[in-house]
């Protein structure tokens, strides 16, 4: 049984009526992928904030009188804002139903999308963030945790409402994070050993990334129609056109309004942004609030540092399209990921942009020295081979990335 819940969102004047209309329309999608039914969305325009209570009274009284009369029992009010203590408790307090903010929503939908122990932590460690300093208010909701949106996740069904309980248990998990990170960064190291070439699929949560990830790796990583489809990082290896051979990862979706306490949280879930050499950007190109999307994640990009690395962006969803696309920034290609000639594309075009970033090289090789020439074949892209039979050995011509410990062997 889905539960009933009214959305409730503040219209600043200033504000872009598309840019409410789409983070409105995220709010209703976020609330569906926790298993919501949305019965009412009630809005109010209003400048500044009401410290007290986030909305006017009027407003308050006015979405009470909706509850207590509609048909359906209305389980939960979700804001689309981030809510301070004191007017999460004066909210529900006036209300007499469950009140959660977007942070919250986000972090349920995060709690019940974590598979590995990594992504759990995170999720724990986000969700107790957000909590110690709303537990005041939390006072009759805690007793009664254990189900419903808004009250999953690893660390809240035995939650005591102890501060020290609590920040004891935040303590542990960085501890246990560290451990985490130390890991990943040994992993990290003996792939720069091996010097593997990494790229990165990042984008708005729901534009496809997963579903080219599984394409072009054979892999089977969750992939639905729901926001934050994906939340632990998955690397495989894929074949460029070439054969060169490079590792690629499929990454969490970037959202508008992310909660800061995520971003901090999920920071090593990104961390394969930044160790990237090279970034596919997927966006849904049917959605009408697509350029919106392309700026959150340009902006989250350069948060992280990683806005100095090459780019193609890729406008998924073609086949969506009612009319004429004009793609917006360059390199780029607007494809069906659904479509395998669209796939073909992609790759293409990623080695065609790594060309005109790297070193153009002409090497002999030995026939006898077939591992050599493997090594070329999988760790750079190989534009020809001739075999000479006067010399007996084969003429490459192709494309090294600059710093690849083979390009010494070209030198020589």
């Amino acid at each position: 049984m889905k539960e009933q819940v009214i959305l409730v969102a503040r219209k600043d004047p200033a504000q872009q009526e598309e840019r409410f209309a789409s983070s409105l329309e995220e709010l209703q999608s976020l609330t569906e992928t926790a298993g919501g039914e949305v019965k009412k969305i009630m809005i109010q325009k209003r400048e500044r904030i009401h410290p007290a209570t986030y909305i006017g009274e009027g407003k308050l009284a006015e979405i009470k009188e909706e509850i207590d009369q509609s048909e359906a029992e209305i389980d939960i009010v979700v804001f689309n804002d981030e809510l301070s203590p004191g007017q999460l408790r004066n909210i529900s307090d006036r209300l007499e139903r469950r009140v959660i903010d977007r942070s919250q929503l986000i972090l349920d939908i995060f709690a019940s999308r974590a598979r590995t122990k990594e992504g759990k932590l995170q999720v724990e460690l986000a969700q107790l963030q957000y909590l110690l300093p709303r537990l005041a208010g939390q006072g009759t909701e805690l007793s009664r945790l254990g189900g419903g949106i808004g009250t999953r996740g690893p660390g809240e069904t035995k939650l005591e409402t102890d501060r020290r309980h609590i920040q004891r248990r935040i303590d542990d998990i960085k501890r246990r994070l560290q451990t985490v990170v130390k890991q990943r960064n040994q992993y990290r190291k003996r792939r720069e050993v091996n010097y593997a070439f990494q790229i990165a699929i990042v984008g708005y949560t729901n534009a496809g990334k997963s579903t080219f990830f599984n394409k072009v790796t054979d892999s089977d990583s969750f992939e639905e129609d729901l926001l934050f489809a994906t939340l632990d990082p998955l690397t495989r290896q894929v074949s460029l056109p070439s054969g060169f051979k490079a590792l690629i990862s499929d990454t969490v979706g970037f959202i508008q309004d992310l909660p800061t306490t995520l971003i901090a949280a999920f920071r090593s879930t990104l961390e394969e942004v930044t160790e990237a050499d090279f970034i596919i950007h997927m966006v849904d190109a049917s959605h009408p609030d697509h350029s919106e999307q392309e700026k959150t994640v340009h902006k989250l990009l350069k948060d992280l540092q990683a806005d100095h690395l090459p780019v193609l962006t890729v406008y998924n969803k073609r086949d969506l399209l009612q009319d004429d696309f004009i793609p917006s920034v360059f390199p780029s290609l607007t494809v069906s990921v659904h479509d395998p000639i669209d796939i073909k594309r992609i790759l293409d075009k990623v080695e065609n942009t790594l060309k005109e970033e790297w070193y153009e090289y002409n090497v002999f090789i030995r026939a006898s020295e077939g591992k050599q020439l493997q090594q070329f074949k999988q760790d750079s892209i190989v534009v020809s081979v001739k075999f000479h039979e006067d010399r007996e050995g084969y003429a490459l011509h192709g494309f090294i990335h600059p710093d690849h410990p083979l390009k010494n062997k070209i030198l020589q």
